[in-house]
């Protein structure tokens, strides 16, 4: 099945802690259904100091359920997304408005 959802959409969280929020998606997993939204469900880690890095606690984006996410439409609503062939390759479209995406 083709993915709804890919890196670098924009999209809105329907349920939970951080629900009407909006960020674009960073890292998708698709075996496990979850992806990870910049500054979406964001849990503190405590990272060990390295050379690199000074270490403490960090706040890091965890993953969330691809089914709790929904597109981003032109409108700023959220939208379900289609499929459908345009000059014979398959694009995807919002439901809301009509527009590829």
């Amino acid at each position: 099945m083709a993915a709804k959802l890919r890196k670098g959409d924009k999209v809105v969280v329907l349920t939970g802690k951080d629900k009407g929020k909006t960020g674009e998606i960073q890292s998708v997993d698709p075996k496990a259904g979850k992806a990870v939204v910049e500054g979406i469900n964001v849990a503190i880690r405590h990272v060990k100091q390295s050379q690199t890095d000074q270490g403490g606690r960090q706040p890091k984006a965890m993953p969330i359920q691809l089914s709790n996410l929904a597109i981003v439409d032109a409108n700023g609503k959220a939208a379900r997304v289609g499929f459908r062939e345009e000059d014979g390759k398959k694009v995807r479209f919002a439901k809301t408005t009509g527009d590829v995406i």
